[in-house]
């Protein structure tokens, strides 16, 4: 069936429309079936970081987190977008140390912190980029602990043909059930390796993250399991305050991860659901509302977690000074 690309959000400033937001809603059932979509439920994405959690059970599934020691904070920052707020990097700088790593020796570029606050503070007291203040040095860390537990290089960590980047494809192939070769592979912004594959397919893999019965091989199931536990246990550090993964990952029932250029996905525990989505246009101002309508439309029974996310992306567009000067509103529906 030939899906086009579907309108998902309107934004209006003084009455008249000033954005329109198209793309993809995916949503499946533990039977594979779609349960509801919009547009093209199999559209072709890249993951970003939405696969963060996937390339980590490779090395929770090796036993990194017993040979070194490590706690959930830690496994879940491995996971993590984070903001380099002071709690991101205390954990960090815990994980590079019991392992025994070098910072300069992450392939991530030196940052600044993204968030706000966490960054003036940094000017304010002379300091300079470093590694672990990039969004993705947690996942970077976690593959340069499998990589120093297997004898693997460091120093060629990220490319695609090192061992343990080909394990985490074919881990990634196995939880999404399609063949590893069509999976598309690029270059993401942290230098790793990025993969390209149907909506549809992510999703597959996310229901197993939160079902990880699903999962055939008992390791593989155990790591996601405790991956998937770590993140929940500390929502903020797979993000930050305020962030739509930290405000989706405090409700148990829920496992979620966003990855750059709009690509979005979560799993539902008790339903055995999961949803993918894609605004085509790569925004991500609109994940919340999207996310919001999405449960909304599923009848989703905790209540706490829509309040959260009605509180944290109101419809109401407001200027710099808190004024109401426009509104957005979704413009979907979930059809089978």
């Amino acid at each position: 069936m030939d899906y086009q690309e579907a309108l998902l959000i309107r934004e209006y400033r003084a009455g008249i429309l000033e954005c329109a937001h198209y793309g993809h809603i995916c949503v499946i059932n533990e039977r594979g079936e779609i349960q509801g979509r919009v547009g093209n439920p199999h559209a072709n994405v890249f993951t970003r970081s939405s696969a963060k959690p996937i390339q980590a059970i490779p090395g929770i599934r090796a036993g990194i987190h017993k040979s070194y020691g490590l706690n959930d904070d830690e496994i879940a920052v491995m996971a993590a977008s984070h903001r380099s707020e002071t709690a991101h990097v205390e954990v960090l700088e815990r994980l590079l140390h019991k392992v025994g790593l070098a910072e300069e020796k992450l392939v991530c570029a030196p940052s600044l912190p993204l968030d706000g606050w966490a960054r003036e503070q940094l000017l304010r007291r002379g300091g300079e980029r470093r590694r672990l203040y990039h969004n993705c040095s947690g996942k970077h860390l976690g593959v340069q602990a499998y990589c120093k537990l297997k004898g693997e290089s460091l120093d060629t960590y990220n490319l695609p043909e090192h061992p343990v980047q080909q394990e985490i494809l074919s881990t990634l192939a196995e939880l999404a059930n399609i063949p590893q070769e069509q999976i598309g592979l690029g270059t993401d912004g942290c230098g790793f390796p990025v993969f390209a594959l149907p909506l549809s397919a992510l999703a597959t893999a996310y229901l197993k993250l939160a079902c990880p019965d699903l999962i055939a091989d008992a390791n593989t199931a155990s790591a996601a399991d405790t991956i998937a536990t770590a993140m929940n246990r500390y929502p903020k550090l797979v993000a930050g305050t305020g962030r739509i993964d930290s405000i989706l990952l405090e409700d148990d029932n829920i496992v979620a991860k966003g990855g750059f250029k709009g690509v979005y996905a979560f799993a539902l525990r008790r339903e055995r659901l999961a949803v993918t989505f894609k605004i085509q246009d790569g925004s991500e101002e609109e994940w919340g509302l999207i996310a919001l309508t999405v449960l909304e439309q599923l009848g989703y029974a905790n209540e706490e977690t829509l309040r959260k996310l009605r509180e944290a992306f109101p419809s109401a567009i407001r200027n710099d000074e808190g004024w109401q000067v426009g509104q957005t509103e979704t413009a979907f529906k979930l059809v089978q």
